[in-house]
């Protein structure tokens, strides 16, 4: 099978444009550290798995819709609950930011929306338990010790596999993939939970494969150049080698991505966005990012 390329032979002078890219990705960074403070601060649109609140698991006697439900609790004046529908059952599990402190208990309170908003389904409430904050903290500790471990382990992996330069490359826009995405979803203040940890993760994992193939094509290429080759031209020749690959594999997965987004549901649709955000963020970093440091601290040690 003929592999398919939607770009032909190009000749774009990325080390030329490389400037106008650091200024975007020094904006992308600012506003990933912002909002890393303001999530250390507790002051992001964080969910119950960090911040503490009310867990309830809930059966009806006939099918309700999980949409229903969620419009049931939501004009009720619960706006902030999750809700994971148990596959087979009329089972769900609700979380929810709000705690048994107030006069009115939180079973108590959803137990009588439920009851006003869908009558005569028949639901009992099967267990509920609080989440104390101190969890939700040590949750966002660990969450921040696997990011940074996940870091380390590609500063290891690319020095190994190149040299100190490339890890440390591989790493910054690693970095930078994460920020950038931990600041868009505070700019748009989207929730984040385990599954956006889970997010950060995977697309730390993504940009890094795509860096991978990027500094594999600059090592074959550094090995062939004569030593009064331009390296600017070196790794331009070698990013639009594979350019057409780096492109059609970033939309292959964003492809698959956007039918998340699009059909995953509620549930799904936070953690979908962020991997839909992350891989075009990933692919940028790859070209604009890791391959034009490699080019400063070779042309300026």
């Amino acid at each position: 099978m003929k592999f398919r390329e939607i770009t032909k032979k190009t000749k774009i002078d990325f080390m030329g444009l490389r400037n106008k890219m650091f200024v975007l990705s020094a904006f992308l960074v600012l506003l990933g550290l912002f909002g890393f403070v303001m999530v250390s601060m507790g002051k992001a649109n964080l969910s119950v798995d960090f911040t503490g609140g009310t867990e309830l698991q809930i059966r009806f006697a006939d099918p309700v819709p999980i949409s229903s439900l969620r419009s049931a609790l939501i004009s009720g004046g619960i706006e902030d609950v999750q809700i994971q529908e148990v596959a087979g059952k009329n089972d769900f599990f609700l979380k929810t930011k709000l705690m048994n402190t107030g006069p009115q208990r939180v079973q108590d309170k959803i137990s009588s929306i439920i009851a006003a908003k869908l009558p005569g389904k028949g639901f009992q409430v099967l267990g509920s338990n609080m989440v104390g904050s101190s969890v939700g903290k040590t949750l966002k500790q660990h969450a921040i010790i696997a990011i940074a471990l996940s870091l380390l382990g590609i500063v290891i992996y690319i020095a190994w596999r190149f040299n100190f330069v490339f890890g440390v490359a591989a790493t910054i826009a690693t970095f930078h993939d994460v920020l950038a995405l931990l600041g868009i979803f505070y700019l748009l203040h989207l929730e984040m939970n385990i599954l956006f940890i889970t997010a950060l993760l995977t697309i730390a994992g993504y940009s890094l494969t795509d860096t991978v193939v990027v500094f594999d094509r600059i090592r074959e290429n550094m090995a062939k150049m004569k030593s009064r080759t331009d390296l600017g031209k070196v790794i331009n020749n070698s990013i639009n080698e594979v350019l057409s690959r780096t492109l059609i594999t970033s939309l292959t997965v964003l492809l698959v991505i956007a039918a998340l987004v699009v059909l995953g549901g509620h549930v799904l649709f936070d953690f979908s966005f962020a991997l839909f955000i992350g891989v075009m963020v990933g692919t940028y970093s790859s070209i604009f990012v890791a391959s034009p440091l490699i080019y400063l601290w070779r042309t300026r040690a």
